[in-house]
């Protein structure tokens, strides 16, 4: 009994000095949208179809539809349907493009396999983070969507894009989104 009770009170010093110990040191808890959060500089957020900017193709979509993007993806999250290129509208240098590119990321799981198999470099991860919505359909990717150019964070120090209100948006104050 009497070792029962010196047993019990060596637990209760030692988790006391486990809470000490802890109570002095920083947290290691970020406040996420008022402080910046630090990424690691591998790391892989939303994807983005890119455009030549520069030189012969300028403007035109890099995606070629060769669909190895959508062969190496381990989760079958990218779709892609080639359409054969006309003499009088371009819309990438070679023969094909990509008709239909879409990227559910319901299913992604941020490998970078699609970035590392495309041969023209058409496909990029972005340091974006902040992915979540409300509604599924909002989160299977079109090739618009992959398209547009990132759009810089409205607060300093952030890690890259964020889509920022324009003036002239507003969010209902109900807390849905549209």
């Amino acid at each position: 009994m009497l070792r029962d009770s010196v047993l019990g009170l060596w637990q209760v010093l030692r988790s006391m000095g486990l809470t000490l110990r802890f109570f002095f040191s920083r947290p290691v808890t970020v406040q996420y949208p008022d402080e910046p959060v630090q990424l690691y500089p591998r790391f892989r957020g939303r994807h983005q179809l890119l455009r030549y900017e520069d030189g012969p193709y300028e403007g035109l979509e890099r995606c070629i539809g060769c669909a190895l993007c959508a062969a190496y993806c381990p989760t079958q999250c990218i779709y892609v349907q080639a359409g054969e290129n006309k003499d009088g509208v371009r819309r990438s240098p070679g023969e094909r493009y990509a008709e239909i590119y879409e990227i559910n990321l319901l299913r992604c799981m941020f490998c970078g396999y699609c970035e590392e198999a495309c041969p023209t470099g058409a496909i990029v991860m972005r340091r974006e983070f902040a992915l979540a919505d409300y509604q599924r359909e909002k989160l299977l990717y079109t090739q618009d969507r992959l398209l547009e150019l990132p759009t810089p964070d409205h607060r300093d120090g952030a890690a890259e894009p964020r889509a920022v209100l324009r003036d002239d948006q507003q969010v209902p104050a109900t807390g849905s989104r549209e």
